[in-house]
């Protein structure tokens, strides 16, 4: 374990936070600081055929041991930025020992508790990172970084687990939508891989949301209130307007396990101009495209209402469920269960109500389900990490690296 944290605390104390307002690839300077010091440590291991390319992506492999030659090549890829939420910078750690499975003092004014945060009692007896309550922590996805950077030094060091050839691969800009958009498939070579991304112990996800993002404009005309009738059109009213013809039992808030949303994220203006963004989800393909449509038809009633296109929508796809790519091949997840279980690790499927960069990758042609880490409450300050837990998932990358070189 000593490993595995002293690994997790170098790496949250880099600032990777990514910007979804750049222009750039990565979206930040700073990711490459990160990337560029995993490559360094990559070649120190020993690993081969190392590179960072133009985009910042890092990949090396683990050379087959002698006789494995032939097996299927596998991938182990996580990504290094977080997100844009919370701060990333200067992360002050807190380490408790031994959980007690209480509340959580995160500092002087903020408590984590467990009636606001049931799945602390899962962790009693765990050796858990959390944050002073300033930051985010950073193990989204740092955990997985730290799990197979350690992994990997372990199949170099110790020749008695055999396995096939090993790729790995660290992403920029993943928490931004865009962490794989350059990502070279072909080049990285695997015949499957696995993003370890996941949260709490047991994770195996090999479903998620189908995604897209909505960014909605309006142009108003500000006429003095004294003598607004028959000629202003409020900005911000139409955007309430428009929230309020959405199904109000489809927020993020309100639907768990399949269920899809509309999540408002962005609303600001004044009465002559406004913008509003959402993100749209749905595990259900057919769902999914009626939750676009319905945006559309509100945005098209609106305008026709109003006599003028007032509002304007770009609506993007961002990526889509990675069943049905992985689903044809079952040994990628009957592996990984195996793997779990001979780390004493019992086996949590389920969809994710999210995506991750493996959800792209399955559809760019590289079957990519996604692991756990022991990171849990990602993207805010009460975001820890359980040590213990991500101990198992190194067992488990060790595992599944063992159990593809006996295919």
């Amino acid at each position: 374990m000593k490993r595995l944290e002293e690994r997790l605390l170098r790496y949250i104390s880099y600032d990777t936070q990514s910007d979804e307002n750049s222009t750039t690839f990565p979206s930040t300077e700073k990711q490459l600081k990160l990337l560029g010091d995993l490559k360094k440590e990559m070649e120190q291991l020993g690993l081969t055929e190392v590179n960072m390319d133009k985009y910042g992506y890092v990949t090396g492999t683990i050379p087959a041991s002698k006789g494995y030659e032939g097996k299927p090549v596998i991938g182990f890829i996580s990504h290094v930025d977080t997100s844009p939420d919370m701060s990333g910078a200067n992360v002050h750690p807190q380490i408790i020992e031994q959980y007690d499975g209480g509340d959580i003092k995160l500092n002087d004014s903020l408590m984590m508790t467990t009636e606001e945060f049931p799945e602390l009692s899962f962790f009693k007896g765990h050796k858990l990172v959390t944050t002073d309550g300033t930051t985010l922590l950073g193990a989204d996805d740092k955990a997985g970084v730290t799990a197979i950077m350690t992994m990997a030094e372990e199949l170099l060091q110790n020749e008695s687990i055999k396995h096939g050839k090993i790729r790995i691969g660290f992403t920029p800009d993943e928490e931004i939508g865009r962490g794989v958009d350059f990502f070279d498939v072909k080049a990285f070579g695997a015949d499957f891989a696995y993003t370890v991304d996941g949260g709490m112990e047991g994770e195996l996800e090999y479903e998620n949301f189908n995604a897209a993002s909505a960014k909605l404009f309006i142009q108003g005309r500000n006429i003095h209130p004294g003598s607004a009738k028959g000629k202003m059109i409020n900005a911000l009213q139409v955007a309430c307007d428009l929230h309020a013809m959405l199904p109000v039992g489809m927020r993020p808030e309100l639907t768990e396990h399949y269920e899809g949303f509309y999540h408002l994220i962005h609303l600001s203006g004044s009465v002559e101009k406004a913008e509003m963004a959402y993100i749209i989800r749905d595990h259900s393909r057919e769902l999914f495209e009626e939750k676009k449509a319905l945006i559309e038809a509100a945005v098209a009633y609106l305008n026709k209402k109003l006599g003028k296109a007032v509002i304007s929508l770009e609506l993007r796809d961002q990526y889509y469920n990675m069943r049905e790519k992985v689903e044809p091949h079952p040994e990628v997840i009957e592996l990984a269960e195996s793997a779990m279980k001979e780390a004493n690790v019992v086996p949590l499927i389920k969809p994710i109500r999210g995506g991750t960069d493996g959800a792209r990758l399955s559809f760019m042609g590289l079957p990519c389900p996604n692991l756990f880490t022991g990171g849990m409450n990602f993207h805010g300050k009460y975001e820890y990490c359980s040590l213990t837990t991500l101990e198992k998932c190194f067992h488990t990358l060790l595992n599944l690296a063992r159990l593809w070189g006996e295919r």
